[in-house]
């Protein structure tokens, strides 16, 4: 559990905003914001949502120090009257979002916060943050283990993650995304995330020889003893050196040795020798280990190429998501409340027609084949408005509406979950073995077209009629 207090972890504009609404009378204006994204990133066919449980974290905790008050006291540019009010903050907005391990697409809300424009809008940098973070991370994951086909993944990034936290949580949502592991301790302690590792090279080196290097730890994890063989080189002495140590430490025992770790050279051709020379010498259950910069694309074509790898740790390429490392969700105002309780929808309005926001209080339903239980589309909708299952229904393209399909015999599943009430957590958050579980079985319910690393099929993400009403009829008033 984190006990940094992250209150002052937001953009500065927040306070003088939530200042300037508060002195004007405008502090209980109920407001409603959206998070979502623009672009997956890699340009794949899907996000993972990540996060959840860290963002309600932050909520509950959220209130400010003495020291906070001062710090903010200190600027000379706040009224007492708001300081005061800071002083005695208490959270009390509604709160919507998507579960971790879900599969998200662009444009669609994954949170929704509903409250006091004062607290609504200073919460946007933390949201963005947390989400943002563990949601690039777990798409990168996800892609990695992907690739490797089944091979277990392993997140060996921590020593190459940008900061602290990067590196813990970083390895959590690997986790719901597939990954077999961490090499982050830390992750391990506070989530139970396996923690895994062998040795470093520096091992092999601070013995006389390679020989007595394997044989003494060998005969310190003689239950689980993978070598690193690439040290001085991986043919002529690591793997030799590794099965004469198999032979005399660990046979007698009557133990076997669990892998050997290759982590440079021409990992596709070492592996296949490796292999060849341990089922030689009877140790056909060795596994063989690759590490080194790895990520998608080289992985896959290791497997293409018939590399003999059983298992795969990646590190800094997943950790940074390093060839596409921002995620780029956004923070928008999507509506207001007027004093009757009516809600007025809001948009942002741009010549760059990507930036164009939907506007409204929403639901995003997610349509699925009861044939197949396969995802066939996301519909964003008014929040309230259903989707009546039982009967044919209509589903069109948002910026194209002359594209159009009659969806029958499917399921509709609403995607955001309430998390907070009036301020009160109501939502139980699942185990991260549960989200792991659930993210896998979401994936696998996406067409594999979508699942593409290079140009995925589109998935359909469509406003329903009386939302496209909203957001084009608003649009014309701004011609």
């Amino acid at each position: 559990m984190d006990t940094n207090n992250y209150t002052l972890l937001t953009d500065f504009y927040e306070f003088t905003m939530a200042n300037g609404f508060f002195n004007k009378g405008y502090g209980d204006k109920i407001a409603y914001f959206d998070m979502f994204f623009r672009r997956v990133p890699d340009d794949g066919g899907f996000a993972i949502m990540a996060g959840v449980e860290q963002l309600i974290e932050y909520l509950r905790k959220l209130s400010f120090t003495k020291e906070d008050i001062e710090y903010l006291r200190s600027k000379g540019i706040f009224s007492e009257e708001y300081l005061e009010y800071l002083k005695n903050f208490k959270f009390c907005c509604d709160v919507w979002a998507i579960p971790e391990g879900t599969p998200i697409f662009p444009n669609e809300p994954v949170v929704v916060v509903r409250g006091p424009v004062v607290q609504a809008q200073f919460v946007e940098t933390m949201i963005l943050l947390t989400i943002n973070h563990q949601s690039l991370i777990a798409t990168k994951a996800n892609r990695i283990v992907r690739a490797a086909q089944g091979r277990p993944v392993m997140e060996f990034g921590s020593r190459r993650a940008q900061g602290y936290s990067a590196a813990i949580l970083g390895a959590r949502a690997a986790y719901i995304a597939g990954c077999a592991g961490t090499a982050c301790a830390a992750t391990d302690r506070d989530f139970g995330v396996t923690a895994m590792g062998t040795m470093a090279h520096s091992w092999i080196q601070l013995f006389d020889n390679e020989y007595e290097a394997f044989k003494t730890y060998a005969e310190e994890y003689p239950d689980s003893c993978t070598l690193l063989v690439d040290t001085y080189n991986v043919l002529k002495s690591g793997i030799p050196n590794a099965i004469k140590v198999f032979d005399e430490v660990l046979k007698p025992l009557g133990k076997r040795p669990k892998g050997v770790r290759i982590d440079s050279g021409d990992i596709t051709y070492l592996s296949k020798e490796c292999r060849k020379m341990l089922d030689r010498a009877g140790y056909t259950d060795c596994k063989i280990v690759a590490s080194n910069s790895l990520d998608e694309y080289i992985i896959r074509d290791m497997i293409i190429q018939g590399a003999k790898i059983d298992l795969f740790g990646v590190g800094e390429r997943l950790i940074t998501s390093k060839s596409s490392p921002v995620f780029g969700g956004v923070y928008k105002l999507a509506a207001i409340e007027n004093e009757d309780g009516e809600i007025i929808p809001k948009i942002k309005v741009s010549e760059n027609v990507g930036k164009i926001t939907t506007p409204g209080f929403k639901q995003v339903y997610r349509l699925y084949s009861r044939e197949t239980s396969a995802a066939i589309a996301d519909v964003i909708t008014l929040h309230g408005e259903e989707i009546d299952d039982t009967k044919p229904y209509e589903i069109f393209d948002a910026e194209h509406s002359w594209k159009r399909k009659t969806v029958t015999d499917f399921y509709a599943r609403p995607l955001l979950k309430p998390i907070f009430k009036k301020g009160e957590l109501v939502y139980k958050q699942p185990s991260l073995e549960t989200l792991r579980e659930y993210c896998k079985m979401e994936i696998d319910g996406l067409w594999d077209e979508v699942k593409r690393f290079e140009n995925p099929h589109k998935y359909y993400v469509d406003l329903s009629q009386k939302l496209w009403d909203i957001k084009y009829g608003l649009l014309g008033q701004y011609k």
